[in-house]
């Protein structure tokens, strides 16, 4: 056993020396220099500041998006794996007959490294609370 060790640790070390050397700025390109977590968050409807086009970078916080350090905690904070947390509400979910307001919002990009398309609006209570628990991901409703 140990001798299978042994030369198993000399091929490995072998191997190594024969592959050529790169020089340190070459590790440093290979690094990614773009957040993993990239949005981009398109808000109508709201009117006034809640209005308009955001892009939202997470790890680290950053981007366009007004409360970008607070819109990445929430989303960290409600990411389950293996869950799509922006899926849309399933099919056939019974609903509460209430409307939260013409506002509609578009999320596009990448979480957790997995593609993001998702619409919402208010147009019913499911929909309404999809859209809070995304709050200030999305903007906050006036009372």
């Amino acid at each position: 056993m140990l001798r299978r060790l042994a030369l198993t640790a000399a091929a490995s070390a072998a191997a190594l020396s024969a592959l050529p050397a790169l020089p340190a700025a070459a590790h440093a390109s290979t690094l990614p220099t773009t957040p993993i977590d990239r949005l981009t968050v398109t808000v109508t409807g709201m009117g006034g500041e809640g209005d308009g086009t955001y892009r939202l970078n997470c790890h680290p916080a950053g981007g366009t998006h007004p409360q970008a350090k607070e819109a990445c905690a929430r989303l960290d904070e409600i990411s389950v794996y293996g869950k799509d947390l922006f899926a849309p509400v399933p099919p056939g979910t019974m609903c509460t007959m209430q409307y939260g307001g013409p506002a509609t919002a578009r999320i596009t990009g990448t979480w957790h490294g997995r593609p993001v398309n998702a619409t919402y609006d208010r147009s019913n209570g499911c929909e309404i609370g999809r859209w809070n628990t995304l709050v200030p991901v999305l903007p906050a409703a006036s009372a």
